[in-house]
């Protein structure tokens, strides 16, 4: 009796043990740290999922400093991280399909029954604790897939951040270059405006033909219609980065972006040294090797 009693306590420890290391949470700022630390040329280390008030109250506090002063590019990153609602459902999401992917490789829950019999007299009660066999056998393979498919979360993330970050640069970009096409175009304008009022008066006291004012009535034209596509092209790339960056309508008239773009870098990266990385660090070729692990 003993010895039977104490077999079925090592079974039940042993499933216990089971259960326990197929029931390991996704630690989210664990995975956001690592991301951070991945990726900090994109980041510098703000990415972060908000889930308190208090983490709620230090983006709105960034987010108001960020605004406060002309906005480049690496603040208009920074302030689409800390502001943006989208940048915070894409991290709800990744959340969401490692917690998912890590439960693949759990144990089914354990299915407890009773029984109470009655016979005249006799009372017999029952009580059964069942785990499902399959599970506990295959549950070592499921673990190690399940571990993939987390791992691919993971790069997933990765690669999402990097996608939203480079469309806030792109964004930033067109929206700082539409300002500077719109100077120029207002330069050309008055331009034109001067060239075709002194052309009008040109030929009003006979020192230019009938054509050669036409010809600047028509370089005047054509510059009227580049400003105002000039003009045109200022809102939509502003409207797209207010857009990415998550601004709100109390936001939206605190945006103030540089005069021009920084210059340029005075020597490109080499391509020996870009070709030598690119294999390791490219988040496509991770998320296709996790795929393989897998599969």
């Amino acid at each position: 009796m003993t010895r039977t009693s104490s077999h079925l306590r090592l079974t039940a420890l042993a499933i216990a043990t089971l259960v326990l290391a197929g029931c390991a949470s996704v630690n989210i700022d664990q995975s956001l740290q690592d991301t951070n630390q991945q990726l900090s040329g994109f980041t510098q280390g703000k990415l972060e999922l908000s889930r308190t008030t208090e983490q709620q109250q230090a983006r709105a506090k960034l987010s108001s400093e960020l605004l406060a002063k002309p906005l480049g590019m690496d603040d208009a990153v920074q302030l689409a991280l800390s502001n943006s609602p989208a940048v915070q459902t894409l991290l709800a999401q990744s959340w969401m399909d490692m917690a998912q992917a890590n439960q693949s490789g759990r144990i089914a829950n354990p299915v407890f029954s009773f029984e109470r019999i009655r016979f005249g007299s006799e009372l017999e009660i029952g009580r059964l604790l069942s785990f499902g066999l399959l599970d506990l056998l295959t549950l070592p393979r499921r673990q190690a897939i399940a571990q993939g498919r987390t791992a691919q979360a993971k790069v997933q993330l990765a690669a999402n951040v990097v996608d939203q970050t480079t469309q806030v640069r792109q964004s930033w970009v067109r929206a700082v270059s539409a300002q500077q096409s719109l100077q120029y175009a207002e330069q050309i304008n008055t331009t034109a405006q001067a060239s075709a009022e002194l052309a009008k008066r040109m030929q009003q006291v006979g020192n230019f033909t009938k054509l050669q004012r036409a010809r600047q009535q028509v370089f005047y034209a054509d510059a009227i219609t580049r400003l105002a596509s000039a003009k045109h092209t200022v809102t939509a790339t502003r409207e797209d980065l207010i857009r990415q960056l998550g601004l709100t309508d109390a936001q939206t008239p605190e945006l103030k972006l540089p005069e021009r773009l920084p210059d340029l870098p005075k020597a490109p990266k080499q391509a020996d040294a870009i070709n030598t990385t690119a294999p390791e660090q490219r988040l496509d070729v991770q998320i296709a090797r996790h795929q393989l692990d897998i599969a």
